[in-house]
């Protein structure tokens, strides 16, 4: 007798087993990988096939039988198959939730894995509109012949995965075109080949190569030097190294030899820039896989990939999981970003599941960054990757000035220092661009009463709410609660007033101390829809915006040729913070934005506002920038124990009712206590440094050791005690392997 183990989307850390269908085992055979429709308590479920066992524990009366087989072949490849299935032990996650969070949502749904066929191609009446033989006369804008023009370049059609990489305004002109019968997406024809559907691999005709540098010349060949199979590098570039031309050489190599590309980037304002750059050097064989895309857009890009008809994947943290089943390279640029890092449900790391999928698919795998987390640079330093590094920047530009503005001498106005407006000025007059970086959005951080100190506090987190002034208001960050704005204090009815700022106060002030100036906010007030980020950084490269105010979105690999002076600030935001990678952030922000500054022939400048010129994480990244700072950094988490010289694992709990988290950490780490397996510390349990966030009540227990193994094995041993534990039904836990995060 033949049993089927299932993996279901479901918080159990189990596999479920089943009868085989009547119609019995397709063609293939039971083969891993294969969706299977299958009851499910009072409901049916979609679930992976695991394997096919002639055993069971399942007493017979109890099994039920699978209603259908989804698919003809698996949906994913042994090497896919078996990442899950070890992330699932490393992270100590149930199993369904893992599986279920690498597949598209439709393929979860139970949507055909086969690819959508259909291609947009050129209609009779859109060729005469572009022609201007229409009668009567077309009247087209610019994105519309645009969109056009590129449909009669790619004559026989383009495929939904194509589609998918263009910029919003071209798919909305797309879309336009077939309203107006100019375009159709219809059926393909059966015989057209990937060259004729736009996925070709090769660079495109007049497709342009630089010279390489010699630090880039270096690093491709010793990438070359290292063969075949397994190999991990770090590429550790300053900020306009061009480290992307590494990323762009390599893969036409690995194209070359007819294998696939899987390049991951941490947001999705860096896909289009990203896309447009590898499609003129490789060609229309590209895919995108984030967030922003619709379900069947991103279903139509998975479905390409996993039939091999694109070369090359690009894509946000979940893109990890793609199916390729020609695999020849990974990279992982900004390999440092926290992005990378999932918060919430299954928390995993996709710069680590990167490496390790690299490893079992037997290709090399890249990890770019001008700034390295310090447990990259200790995994080079220990000779578990090969550091390859590009110190100087390409081209005639060379390193931005780098300089401190003291706020406790230096006059200012609502946060901006009177040096760094004559800095501004001096470069506008230039015909240069200015950038400042504020990680504070909003008006003002908070809105206080002189008279008795109220602050507008949140009444569901331990926060106060930030002050907007378009359109008037209190919001809090942390949970979205909106207030209206109160006309006087409500203890002593004293007048109120903003105090702090945001980049929504320093846009105004910019507005009014450069007139006739344009001023460019950038931040997730602003930036809410698909499309917009694309609208506003176009504005940037055209030159209409010559000033720029923005949080991380700016800060985060964006080339802006003619911006030559960066202000930072409130750098003293990162300077005291209660996490232990506070100092490794703030270093790294302050690089990346500097990064920022005189990127092409142009020299560029960086101010840094403080109230603490003296600190001397400030001082060490002046006199030796990051190297330096992280040299200092790793010696510093060296002699306390932390990452990577430990290893760490978080259980939080939260609950509506205060005291109840702390009461189940309590039980939670009594039972760790009780395996007696040593060599393991816990730490707490502690209220989060928010206790109180969006109503609920949060706490967590820290687990600590030298080495991975014991502290897997008490996750392990440990994690079926827990779930065994009485709790209240409003107390939510989650396990986090290796955090980012400990406050």
């Amino acid at each position: 007798m033949v049993y089927l183990r299932l993996a279901i989307d479901t918080p159990l850390r189990r596999m479920f087993d089943y009868l085989p269908p009547a119609e019995g085992a397709p063609a293939g055979g039971w083969q891993p990988g294969l969706r299977l429709a299958v009851p499910f308590g009072r409901g049916e479920a979609v679930g992976v096939l695991l394997e096919a066992v002639g055993t069971t524990e399942v007493p017979a009366a109890k099994l039920r039988q699978v209603l259908a087989t989804l698919d003809t072949e698996p949906v994913l490849d042994p090497v896919t198959l078996g990442l899950l299935r070890w992330a699932a032990d490393y992270y100590h996650h149930p199993i369904g939730e893992v599986f279920a969070a690498a597949l598209p949502v439709l393929l979860r749904q139970g949507r055909a894995a086969q690819a959508d066929r259909r291609l947009w191609s050129l209609t009779g009446a859109g060729c005469a509109a572009l022609e201007g033989t229409a009668a009567p006369p077309a009247r087209l804008g610019k994105r519309q012949r645009e969109a056009l023009e590129l449909l009669r370049t790619h004559g026989a059609g383009l495929t939904l995965a194509y589609y998918a990489t263009l910029a919003p305004p071209l798919r909305t002109a797309l879309r336009n075109a077939v309203e107006r019968g100019w375009a159709q997406l219809a059926e393909a024809d059966p015989t057209a080949t990937p060259e004729t559907s736009a996925v070709a691999v090769l660079p495109p005709p007049g497709a342009t190569r630089p010279e390489p540098t010699t630090a880039q010349a270096a690093a491709l060949a010793a990438v070359a030097a290292a063969g075949p199979g397994f190999h991990a590098f770090l590429l550790e570039g300053v900020t306009g190294s061009g480290k992307t031309e590494v990323y762009l050489r390599l893969l036409e190599d690995v194209l070359a030899s007819g294998k696939q590309g899987l390049v991951l980037v941490p947001e999705i304002g860096l896909t289009p820039q990203l896309v447009d750059r590898f499609r003129a050097r490789l060609g229309g064989g590209l895919a995108v896989l984030h967030s922003a895309l619709t379900d069947s857009e991103r279903l139509a890009a998975w479905r390409d990939a996993r039939e091999g008809r694109v070369s090359v994947v690009i894509g946000t943290r979940s893109a990890v999981f793609t199916p390729l089943e020609r695999l020849g390279l990974v990279i992982v640029d900004e390999e440092h970003d926290g992005s990378y890092k999932q918060q919430d449900g299954w928390r995993y790391s996709a710069r680590d599941l990167a490496v390790i999928r690299a490893q079992r698919a037997g290709v090399p795998v890249v990890l770019g960054s001008a700034t390295p987390a310090l447990e990259t640079l200790w995994n080079a330093r220990q000779g578990r990757y090969q550091l390859l590094t590009m110190p100087v920047r390409a081209g005639a530009a060379g390193a931005p000035r780098l300089g401190l503005v003291d706020l406790r001498r230096e006059p200012q106005y609502q946060g901006l220092a009177t040096a760094s407006v004559l800095a501004m000025q001096r470069h506008l007059n230039a015909g240069n661009q200015v950038l400042l970086y504020l990680n504070r959005r909003g008006f003002a951080p908070t809105l206080f009463c002189n008279n008795c100190g109220w602050a507008a506090p949140c009444r569901r987190c331990d926060a106060r709410m930030t002050v907007h002034s378009r359109p008037a208001g209190l919001t809090c960050h942390h949970c979205g609660l909106e207030a209206t704005l109160p006309f006087a204090c409500p203890t002593c009815s004293h007048e109120l007033s903003p105090v702090g700022q945001g980049t929504e106060r320093i846009e105004q002030l910019l507005a009014d101390q450069f007139p006739g100036t344009e001023v460019l906010r950038i931040d997730r007030d602003t930036i809410r829809r698909r499309g917009e980020l694309d609208a506003a950084l176009e504005r940037v490269r055209e030159g209409h915006a010559r000033i720029l105010v923005g949080t991380q979105m700016l800060a985060k690999g964006h080339d802006f040729p003619e911006v030559t002076l960066v202000v930072v600030l409130n750098a003293d935001q990162g300077l005291f913070g209660t996490d232990f990678r506070a100092a490794e952030r703030l270093a790294q922000t302050l690089t990346q934005v500097a990064g920022r500054a005189g990127r092409a022939e142009r020299p560029g400048e960086v101010l840094i506002q403080t109230t603490f010129p003296d600190h001397p994480l400030l001082a060490r990244w002046l006199e030796g920038g990051y190297d330096a700072f992280a040299t200092v950094a790793l010696e510093e988490r060296a002699a306390a124990g932390w990452p990577p010289y430990s290893k760490l694992a978080v259980l939080r709990a939260e609950s509506e009712d205060e005291g109840a988290a702390l009461a189940f950490l309590r039980a939670a780490r009594d039972a760790a206590n009780a395996l007696g397996i040593q060599g393991v510390r816990l730490l707490g349990p502690a209220p989060a440094v928010m206790e109180r966030r969006a109503g609920r009540f949060r706490a967590q227990l820290l687990l600590e050791c030298p080495q991975r193994g014991p502290l897997h094995q008490l996750l392990g041993a440990w994690l079926p005690l827990v779930d065994a534990l009485p709790r209240p039904r409003r107390v939510r836990c989650a396990l986090d392997v290796d955090p980012v995060e400990v406050a």
